[in-house]
This record gives C-alpha cells, sequence and structure tokens, in this order.
C-alpha cells in the first residue's frame, strides 16, 4: 500500500481512535483503532468513524472507500456502558453525517470491510451496511444482542435478511450463536474468504479495481441497486432512465466513449 495522505499521528486515546489514510488519490482507507480493548467501540470511535464516512462521501477526489480494524479482531461489539449507562453520551449520532450502520445518511460511495478475528454484534452491522466484505480465515461471527436482553438495533436484522435470505438469517439472528467465515461465506455476508493476514491487501486490490470504473456510473448504479431493495422492482425500474440521464450527460461518459474509440484506457474524473 503506498499512502499519498496520512492524518498526522495522534497521542492513542483509551476510547480509541479513528484514522485515515488515502492511497491511489481515490481510495480512502479508514482504520478502527482501539487494540487494547478488542477493538470495543466507544461513542469517540462511532463518531470519528462517522465524519471519516463523511469526508469520504463529500471528497469529489475520494471515489471508494476501504474500511480496516487495527490489530488481530474486528470488534468484540460495543462498549456497553459508554452506550446505556444512565448519562451515556448519545451525541456522537449526528444525522447530517453519514450513518455507520447505513440508517440514516447513507454512504453513496462503494464501500468494502476487511475483517478478521472476532466479528461481534456492531462489527457485522458496520460492515454490511457497506457493499463488499472480506474476511480473514478464522473470523468468528454472532449477532449475540439476545442473549443480553436486547435486540440487535444497528441495522442486522434488515441486513442480514437483504443478504442472506430470511431462513438463513433467522437462523442465527433467533440462537445468536456464532459461525464461521465458511459460513459466513456460504450465506452471502461475506464475498470472499482470504488467508489471514491479507484481507485489507485484497479489500484495497478491489478498491483498485473500482478505480478503473466512472465514480459517477458505480454511485448511480449503488443508488439504484438501493431503491430496489428498499422500494421494490418497480421504482428502481422507474428510476433507470434517471440514472442512464445522469450518466450519459457526465464528463466521464464522454471519457468513456472516447478512451474505446481510441482504444485505450479510460481516464475518469468522476464527473
Amino acid at each position: 500500500m503506498q499512502p499519498t495522505a496520512e492524518d498526522p499521528a495522534s497521542t492513542r486515546h483509551e476510547h480509541g481512535q479513528v484514522t485515515t489514510t488515502v492511497v491511489d488519490d481515490h481510495v480512502l482507507v479508514i482504520q478502527v483503532d482501539r487494540v487494547e480493548k478488542r477493538n470495543a467501540m466507544t461513542p469517540k470511535i462511532m463518531a470519528e468513524l462517522s465524519a471519516a464516512l463523511t469526508r469520504l462521501d463529500d471528497d469529489e477526489q475520494l471515489w471508494v472507500g476501504v474500511l480496516t480494524f487495527a490489530g488481530e479482531h474486528t470488534t468484540a461489539g460495543l462498549e456497553m456502558p459508554l452506550f446505556f449507562a444512565p448519562g451515556a453520551d448519545t451525541t456522537w449520532r449526528d444525522p447530517s453525517m453519514v450513518d455507520p450502520f447505513g440508517l440514516g445518511r447513507r454512504l453513496s460511495r462503494p464501500l468494502i470491510t476487511a475483517v478478521q478475528g472476532i466479528c461481534f454484534t456492531v462489527g457485522i452491522e458496520i460492515a454490511l451496511a457497506g457493499d463488499i466484505v472480506i474476511a480473514a480465515e478464522g473470523t468468528r461471527f454472532c449477532q449475540l444482542e439476545p442473549k443480553r436482553g436486547i435486540a440487535a438495533i444497528g441495522g442486522a436484522t434488515i441486513r442480514y435478511v437483504e443478504r442472506a435470505g430470511w431462513g438463513n438469517a433467522m437462523y442465527h439472528l433467533l440462537r445468536a450463536d456464532e459461525f464461521d467465515a465458511g459460513e459466513s461465506y456460504r450465506i452471502g455476508l461475506v464475498q470472499e474468504v482470504v488467508a489471514a493476514g491479507t484481507q485489507i491487501d485484497r479489500a484495497i486490490e478491489l478498491a483498485r479495481e473500482m478505480l478503473a470504473c466512472s465514480p459517477v456510473a458505480l454511485r448511480a448504479m449503488i443508488s439504484n441497486a438501493r431503491l430496489a431493495t428498499a422500494a421494490g422492482q418497480g421504482a428502481a425500474i422507474a428510476a433507470i432512465e434517471e440514472m442512464s440521464r445522469i450518466t450519459r450527460e457526465s464528463a466521464d461518459f464522454a471519457e468513456g466513449i472516447a478512451s474505446f474509440v481510441e482504444r485505450r484506457p479510460a481516464r475518469f474524473t468522476g464527473r
């Protein structure tokens, strides 16, 4: 990985930190880092993750995101008292910013998430709020909220059904069982299982493949696919002409045609 820009180093915080690195000018690599606590999520981490995703969404030079987690594990879940105890911080969720769970403002750029080790509760929900998940061999998944007496409120009830279908979703959600990367791949929660330690490199490799595509076209297709999921096939079909118009009127469309005629790789600008 050859970064072109990187956040300045900061003092480690007991509640963790989120750092960002720009790769190949257009890929934003985001890393959640609280390795001392198996990346247990805190309001500070959630606020910084939301800020990083919002930066990705708002910066015209950033076309693809890669979400990673420092250390051996994705996350052990939420640091529960910091979210649910009396006086807990509830200010991290800003409706004007991208919601890491995808339940409020959604990211319009492609997001690839690399997971490893323990990937429990909120880790699964954040990964599934993106588009593609790459799992290291040995990754352990569990949506264990019901065993704590609470429901999964970060989107699991929506994403599992979208990705895995009703039967597979209920098979795991209603038992709050632990399952491995192979099972997660079987039911469609992850798209690739790779050797442990290579998951981030593979996610960045996929992001680089996406850089060969028009960012305008990718955003338009994500939007239409989400419309189909949220409002049904009819709504998505009705919006196809608008999707076509957006892409046909873009500079990327003209560049794509020119590159085809001239038999050369396209040089897209995202406009």
